[in-house]
């Protein structure tokens, strides 16, 4: 199979016609840097904000004549903003806004935020981070999930982790997903979960060297670009820290809220605090703090051991005026259920920890009915 260029992928580009149709979106300097992978093509297109709707069509345009090339297997195209070009674009009409009303049975209907496009389907979009790795966040979003689930919601999980994405491996998923008319993604499905990442659009060993817009790109893409159909709720894995994707996440989603998760360290408490502030500080509604391997008891002789110490993440819950969700302990079936991806909420349903993780998930779930919907603050890459 040919191997296709950057050069390549940018001299076609030169066929579509930027806004002012007399110059192409590549000598108008809109492209993004572009990135070939397994022979998918990713790359951004930089337009003013309020224009993205009507600018929808160049993006198809330009997503049509990459997929038409030799040896191309397929195409990750995104609109982004700019805001130097939105202070010196013309005036454009707003857009019309649509309602996408919660389509569950749950208590807790979610509407879209000022300023936000809503995924159609989709009730409530929580968002589960750290802010470090290491902290068991990715399994305790699978077994969120999976609670959610086992109390009666429709759920899917969004991998938000593009350089390392884990859903494939938490979840025993392989293969690759199909599309529907060569743009819309069908999920890919286990344990009743809708699930998207990553890590089904390329080889696991794969290293994703992306900068923030190819990032902001891919997430929105596989958001709203996907088939997930009515579900009560969307999970999203963030990756850890406080980043691109987070952001991306705060600024043009319409999140319910973020569950933090931490290990009770002070260590771990500290990045905790940053995920925390930075959720407040883009006004995303905190919905509490999971303390995560909280502690360990002897398998052989039932001695509770406090490895990582005990209470720092309820302490800081209560000290700065969140809800605490619970207490996940450190266990051997945690660690051989991930690693086997069967999850211990799926696999061992009727045990003392899937218990826990259902509890948490019905105060989550408490919390996104109780959460007043606020006015999100307008973010934008310099």
């Amino acid at each position: 199979m040919t191997e296709v260029t950057k050069e390549q992928v940018l001299e076609t580009l030169k066929t579509v016609r930027g806004p002012d149709l007399e110059h192409n979106i590549v000598e108008l300097g809109m492209v993004s840097d572009v990135f070939i992978s397994d022979g998918k093509v990713y790359f951004s297109i930089t337009v003013p904000a309020e224009r993205a709707k009507e600018l929808e069509p160049m993006r198809l345009a330009a997503e049509r004549v990459i997929k038409e090339m030799p040896g191309v297997k397929g195409a990750l195209v995104a609109l982004t903003a700019d805001k130097k070009a939105a202070a010196n674009a013309p005036a454009a009409r707003p857009a019309p806004q649509h309602d996408h009303g919660h389509h569950g049975h749950s208590h807790a209907p979610q509407q879209p935020r000022a300023g936000k496009i809503g995924v159609p389907g989709i009730g409530a979009i929580i968002a589960v981070a750290s802010g470090k790795g290491g902290v068991g966040k990715s399994t305790t979003a699978v077994n969120l999930a999976l609670g959610l689930q086992a109390n009666g919601l429709r759920v899917g999980i969004l991998d938000a982790d593009i350089y390392g994405p884990s859903m494939p491996r938490l979840l025993k998923i392989s293969g690759r997903p199909t599309q529907i008319d060569g743009r819309i993604i069908n999920p890919m499905e286990n344990y009743g979960l809708k699930v998207m990442s990553m890590g089904f659009l390329v080889d696991e060993e794969t290293a994703m060297i992306w900068r923030g817009p190819m990032v902001q790109s891919a997430l929105l893409q596989m958001l709203r670009e996907v088939a997930w159909g009515e579900l009560d709720v969307l999970v999203v894995d963030m990756p850890p820290g406080t980043g691109d994707a987070q952001l991306t996440m705060a600024q043009q989603v319409p999140l319910a809220g973020a569950v933090i998760v931490s290990t009770p360290q002070d260590l771990a408490l500290i990045d905790a605090r940053k995920g925390l502030n930075m959720f407040r500080k883009v006004e995303v509604p905190v919905l509490g703090i999971v303390e995560n391997m909280s502690y360990f008891v002897a398998p052989d002789t039932g001695t509770r051991y406090d490895i990582f110490g005990h209470g720092g993440a309820r302490r800081e819950a209560e000290r700065i005026g969140v809800p605490f969700l619970g207490e996940v302990p450190l266990t051997m079936n945690i660690r051989e259920t991930s690693d086997a991806g069967t999850p211990l909420v799926a696999s061992d349903p009727n045990g003392i920890v899937a218990g826990i993780y259902r509890a948490i998930a019905a105060k989550v779930w408490e919390q996104v009915g109780e959460t007043p919907q606020r006015e999100a603050p307008a973010i934008v890459f310099e």
